[in-house]
């Protein structure tokens, strides 16, 4: 019986180096094949599909315009600058961009969806329904009705949660709310569509609907002992403790009022 013959351990390493060898040769075989691929004419990007919100944005005006700023083929191409580009776009919010093989890319954009004016009167800034400040031109703006809000850089989402806070108590005595402001102390004031201007106080959402609520549950009956209807109010002050002050049109004081429990 022939016993088996052990391979030396030269050999073995001969044998593991060529096979490294050749592996590494045909992973960088591989590699400059696909380079060479990559760079084909049959890979250049040839078309950009554009899907998605686009209400104030021509899907051609904004092929054409985001087109002389792509580099590069369908695998070499930076889709990271692609989306930034598109989302550089007037009224874009959001752009999601990804490859459709052989040569084009698809983009989905989600546009900003305006629910108020934000800053002073005349600036081109709005704000969305995230509560996110993005400028735009204003004359796009499709409602005619939409508010104003304002209030310290960083706080849009607070400003924003509180008109939708306060927006619909006024609303239930037909009273629309034009402006809402917080300023830089923490103040709450409103400005409703007749002109009349309401200082609300500071405080949570909490405390400000609870000044709300009482002034508008007795406004009425306050505003009747004057002859007067809730229309002709000029101002308020619900900053009172136990009370608000209002002025009305053809009232010359201003009353502290003391609503009864």
């Amino acid at each position: 019986m022939t016993a088996a013959v052990a391979t030396p351990l030269d050999v073995k390493l001969m044998n593991l180096t060529a096979t490294v060898l050749f592996v590494a040769a045909l992973v960088l075989i591989g590699m400059a094949a696909a380079r060479w691929a990559a760079r084909l004419s049959l890979f250049d990007i040839k078309g950009i599909v554009v899907s998605g919100d686009v209400s104030h944005n021509n899907a051609v005006t904004l092929r054409a315009n985001v087109a002389p700023r792509l580099s590069g083929t369908f695998f070499s191409v930076d889709l990271p600058r692609v989306r930034a580009a598109f989302e550089a776009v007037p009224w874009v919010r959001q752009a999601t961009v990804r490859r459709e093989f052989p040569n084009s890319l698809h983009v989905v954009l989600q546009e900003h969806h305006a629910v108020a004016y934000w800053g002073s009167e005349g600036e081109p800034r709005l704000i969305n329904n995230f509560g996110e400040v993005f400028e735009a031109n204003v004359g796009e703006v499709e409602q005619d009705t939409l508010p104003r809000l304002n209030g310290p850089q960083g706080q849009s989402i607070e400003v924003l949660t509180m008109y939708r806070t306060v927006e619909p108590l006024f609303a239930q005595l037909d009273m629309l709310v034009d402006e809402l402001e917080l300023s830089n102390g923490g103040s709450w004031r409103v400005q409703l569509d007749t002109g009349a201007g309401i200082e609300l106080g500071r405080g949570s959402a909490a405390d400000v609907t609870a000044r709300v609520r009482r002034f508008l549950q007795t406004l009425t009956q306050v505003t009747s002992r004057y002859g007067r209807r809730a229309e002709a109010l000029e101002s308020a002050d619900l900053r009172h403790d136990n009370g608000y002050a209002i002025r009305l049109r053809g009232v010359s004081t201003t009353a502290a009022v003391v609503p009864k429990k």
